[in-house]
């Protein structure tokens, strides 16, 4: 228990000791906040080690006594995915402490800086360590405030604070959304404790009616998980409430690596935490699976027109998001937490990199010498034939394979074609990359195609499996979250066969695209990109039509306030 206490708590004591006598131990203040995440991490995986081998912790920290009204309690929560998250948001905070003692050194900020970051490590954990919905909500507007204050870090810079302000009022509302579902969720089940609100829910079944005459009912938590699925669109950036990442970018790289590693999965870990509550309103995962693959179309098109690395990788993460909430609503719950681990560290470290990049780009402004713009050769008609067949055919062959040996029930279709689908989609990605490296031999190409395939498709169905059955142990709940989220059969069909044929579209056209031909109208596909291109570059206009909704609310309050 004194363990798990003191995880969250050290970088909090941490940012305290450093903005109070920061000024005084100005050389010794990266060391103070490296030192506290660093034995957080080390505590963190023992802590995973002990929840993974016994039973859940959980600590009470106020009320003292027992027969209190549980409306409101402070303490601790860690099972199996809280010991997880912590792992992963104590190492990715340690690495980034680490590469913010040079990359900040001489900033005038540079005290402020570790100070927030201390606080902001001690909140995310202080939210995913949450017993119960208030305590949770508490901490999520806690880090909406700290996120505003480090994102508008360079406030002698005029477009971080505003950018900052942007993002504040995005999260209010989801946050508004979030508070009406909590205050439903007291009002219909009288409890917000996790454990108690699942036991209550399963039992009891509320109406509740949306318009007069008892006209149109609905599932009391139907709405209550869409309402908190609002306050998860807006901190994971989920369309429409995506508009406020891509604006991010004016502070520091380190913040973008914390903020794009940890807090954006914010919305992935509620919907997680919640799972059982989800698992009791199919029509609402159902909407949660369009909004992610919806997200997933739109952030990855948008990422390709950017001219700027650090937005680049911004809308990156908003596809990537979408792919997590697109998992939790067709019930992969477990495969979206794997999914936010993998990608918390890729782009922290990619982040990171990025960073490099921009300061050597500052010294060195001039194309790189060693950079070589000759023409490169056509890639061979080998690697195009490999590719095609690995991302078609082997997908197949190894599912099959699979099922002998990691047991996945292919009786249970769904959640057996949702791994295939996934790691067919994250291997034809990676493969589709592979294929543009002309200047390399084919031979190495293709080989390079087929371990990928394979890698990605083992490690997912691993993570379908193993790390499934880590994160939910108990018999049964893990294919009953895949059963509530059950899509239609002849729409789960189309999805997996639009899926094929768009993969198998993209390699024809990237093969007749090298070899000088051209299977469509030239002049029309370059008409239609650069529509495309223009909408995407405006970003759909959304930030546009949301400007134009806030100066007309504004003028509307502005004449209410002058006549009354």
């Amino acid at each position: 228990m004194s363990i798990a206490i003191l995880i969250p708590l050290l970088p909090l004591l941490a940012g305290f000791a450093i903005s109070v006598g920061g000024k005084r131990l100005t050389s010794h203040v990266p060391t103070i906040g490296i030192l506290a995440t660093s034995v957080a991490c080390l505590l963190s995986i023992v802590t995973l080690y002990i929840v993974g081998t016994g039973e859940p912790i959980h600590v009470t920290l106020w009320p003292i006594q027992s027969q209190a009204s549980d409306l409101f309690r402070v303490g601790i929560f860690v099972d199996r995915l809280t010991a997880v998250m912590m792992v992963l948001i104590t190492s990715v905070s340690t690495v980034i402490h680490v590469y913010s003692v040079r990359y900040l050194e001489g900033d005038s900020g540079y005290v402020r800086f570790f100070a927030l970051l201390g606080l902001m490590t001690f909140v995310i954990l202080a939210l995913v360590s949450s017993p119960n919905l208030l305590m949770l909500f508490v901490f999520w507007q806690l880090l909406s405030w700290t996120l505003y204050l480090i994102l508008a870090f360079n406030y002698e810079h005029v477009p971080a604070y505003q950018n900052a302000f942007k993002t504040l009022m995005v999260h209010r509302i989801g946050d508004v959304a979030f508070l009406c579902g909590i205050f439903l969720t007291y009002k219909y089940f009288g409890t917000l404790e996790f454990n108690e609100l699942f036991e209550r829910a399963t039992q009891q079944s509320h109406m509740i009616s949306l318009l007069p005459g008892n006209l149109f009912d609905v599932n009391v938590v139907a709405i209550i998980t869409l309402l908190i699925f609002v306050g998860a669109i807006a901190k994971s950036s989920q369309f429409p409430l995506h508009v406020w990442l891509p604006d991010t970018m004016d502070s520091p790289t380190p913040v973008s690596a914390l903020m794009h590693a940890g807090i954006i999965n914010a919305g992935g870990f509620l919907l997680n935490r919640l799972a059982p509550l989800y698992a009791l309103s199919p029509n609402t995962l159902h909407v949660v699976f369009v909004i992610g693959a919806l997200t997933v179309i739109l952030g990855a098109s948008m990422m390709l027109v950017q001219n700027d690395i650090k937005k680049t990788l911004g809308y990156s993460t908003m596809g990537q998001m979408g792919y997590m909430i697109m998992e939790c609503g067709l019930g992969a719950f477990a495969l979206a937490i794997f999914h936010l681990i993998a990608h918390g560290f890729f782009k922290a470290s990619l982040f990171l990199s990025a960073g490099n990049v921009i300061h050597a780009a500052r010294h060195e402004p001039k194309f790189p010498e060693s950079s070589s713009h000759a023409p490169t050769k056509l890639p061979a008609q080998a690697t195009w034939i490999t590719g095609m067949l690995v991302t078609l055919i082997m997908p197949l062959i190894i599912l099959m394979v699979a099922h002998d040996l990691l047991e996945v029930p292919l009786e249970d279709a769904h959640g057996a074609v949702i791994f295939l689908f996934f790691s067919w989609v994250t291997a034809s990605q990676a493969i589709f990359s592979l294929y543009r490296l002309h200047a390399v031999a084919s031979w190495k190409v293709a080989s390079a195609m087929i371990a990928a395939l394979f890698l990605i498709g083992f490690t997912y169905l691993w993570a379908g499996e193993a790390f499934t059955h880590f994160l939910y142990p108990e018999p049964g709940v893990a294919n009953g979250f895949f059963l509530a989220a059950a899509l239609n059969p002849i729409v789960f069909d189309m999805l997996i066969l639009v899926s094929t044929v768009l993969i198998f579209v993209g390699w024809i056209y990237a093969y007749t695209g090298a070899k000088g031909q051209k299977i469509f109208n030239a002049e029309k596909v370059q008409a239609i990109l650069q529509k495309l291109y223009v909408v995407l570059i405006n970003r759909l206009y959304v930030d546009f039509i949301y400007m134009r909704w806030g100066n007309a609310l504004f003028q509307w309050a502005q004449k209410i306030a002058h006549r009354y």
